[in-house]
Parts: C-alpha cells; sequence; structure tokens
C-alpha cells in the first residue's frame, strides 16, 4: 500500500567496521528449525567460547527467530528456550515468519493452519505427539481443534512475547530484514518477520549493520550493510551464531557430523 504521508527516512551511514560495544559481548544464533540435537549442542559451544574468552561485561544471546517447523523436534526447542531463560537471563528471542504463522493456526485460524501444512508444519504437530495417520485422516477442523487443545498456552504466550526487532550498539538484528530507507519507527512486524528479495538486494548502507536469517545460504553471508546467518540447519545440519564484541566477530557453528 502506498503511503501519502511519510516522514523523513533515516539517514544511510555505512559504518566500516561496526562496534557492538565494548563491555558487551553478543551471540546471534541463525534458523533453529526444530533442530534441538543442534541448539543444545551450539548453546554449549557458546557458553565455552563465551569462558574461554574471559570477562567481557554483559554476555547477550539473540535468537533470530524460526525456531518451529521442518525439522523434528520444534516442541522440544521452545521448552528448551523457555528453560534457558533461567540460567542465560540476557537472552532476545525473535519471532519469525514460522513463529507468526504457527501462532495463528494454533489459536484457531484455519487458513493460517492450511499454510502451515504447507512449510513444514507436520513436523511440528508431530513433535507435539500427533501421529502420521492423525495427521492424513483428520479434516482441516478436527487439525484445528487438536491444535488448539494440545499445544501448551505457555508456548504460545511465549511467542507472543517475542520481539520483532533488537538494537544492540551498531547492530540491528532482525529475522528477515528491513524495508531499505523506511525509517524504523515505520518498518512493519511482517516485513521484519518476512521481507527477501527487496532486502537482500539493496546494497547501499542501512543506519545499522543488520544481522538477519529467513534467507538460507551455503555459509555466513556478509555484505557491506548485513549479515545472514540462516545455513538452514533443517537441511543441511548446520546450524550457525555469530559472536561479536566491540568491532570483532567470529563464528561458531555444529553439525549433523560432530561426535
Amino acid at each position: 500500500m502506498f503511503r501519502l504521508f511519510r516522514s523523513k527516512p533515516e539517514p544511510n551511514v555505512l559504518l566500516d567496521a561496526p562496534n557492538i560495544g565494548e563491555d558487551r559481548r553478543v551471540y546471534a544464533i541463525g534458523d533453529i528449525h526444530g533442530r534441538l540435537d543442534l541448539l543444545t549442542r551450539l548453546v554449549d559451544k557458546i557458553a565455552d567460547d563465551d569462558l574461554a574468552r574471559g570477562p567481557g561485561g554483559t554476555t547477550e544471546l539473540v535468537m533470530l527467530g524460526d525456531f518451529v517447523d521442518r525439522g523434528p523436534e520444534s516442541a522440544g526447542v521452545l521448552d528448551f528456550v523457555m528453560r534457558l531463560r533461567d540460567w542465560w537471563p540476557a537472552i532476545t528471542c525473535l519471532q519469525g515468519n514460522h513463529e507468526e504463522v504457527f501462532l495463528m493456526a494454533a489459536r484457531g485460524d484455519e487458513s493460517a493452519l492450511r499454510f502451515m501444512t504447507r512449510i513444514g508444519g507436520r513436523e511440528t504437530m508431530l513433535s507435539y505427539g500427533a501421529t502420521e495417520a492423525d495427521l492424513d485422516e483428520m479434516t482441516l477442523g478436527q487439525l484445528r481443534d487438536w491444535l488448539m487443545s494440545t499445544v501448551p498456552e505457555a508456548h504460545l504466550t511465549f511467542i507472543e512475547g517475542m520481539a520483532d526487532r533488537v538494537l544492540i550498539g551498531d547492530y540491528l538484528f532482525v529475522h528477515a530484514g528491513i524495508r531499505p530507507r523506511v525509517p524504523m519507527d515505520e518498518q512493519e512486524g511482517r516485513d521484519l518477520r518476512w521481507i527477501r528479495d527487496e532486502f537482500l538486494s539493496f546494497e547501499s548502507p542501512h543506519p545499522h549493520y543488520v544481522v538477519h536469517g529467513h534467507s538460507i545460504t551455503a555459509g555466513v553471508e556478509q555484505k557491506g550493510n548485513r549479515m545472514g546467518i540462516d545455513t538452514g540447519a533443517y537441511a543441511t545440519g548446520v546450524l550457525t551464531a555469530v559472536g561479536l564484541q566491540g568491532t570483532e566477530q567470529w563464528f561458531l557453528s555444529t553439525s549433523n557430523y560432530e561426535d
């Protein structure tokens, strides 16, 4: 929809060396998609890396969204992340597009449920105890009722409370990206969770250096204005995190091939 009135765009300033801050250390994790096995190993690696690097002020963890769908343990991923907050309180979870659809479906939206079944939601429902036969035999209405009665309210409340974005130092963390040249206070949550080509093809500076998931690449994709860390965990078996402190960047990952 065209906007008749738009506030003055934020200035685009490319930061040659974006700085997260010297008194904080931040780790961001890409799209998990039900791979609880990879997530638990990656969190262990992050904890070990944080300890090895020594005191660095506050250590924060940012999860870029898409916890559910496609992989085998979506329910387990949500349980784990909710428990993780108890011993790693400085954690921010962003809502991905898959959480948006899952939440709508679990609240009774049949259109969202139909769409969910086409984007990996079958695996999510299996993780909540459905069988293959259940999913093949139930009507859409029956499936809706089953989902509404099965998914714990705590999971839905957790998803509802997820953030759309978080700004730390010179870095902006979002699930999918931002709409280029649109001020942050005018960015819509749907864009932050769903945008793709318009964001990925934009090569000019953004006001902040953007760290995102959503769009799968074979490895970390580093550009002058953004960094993509969705390495397709559900399909490739590789889950990736970036570590940030001051102007330093480093990467950690886990894969199917580790012991």
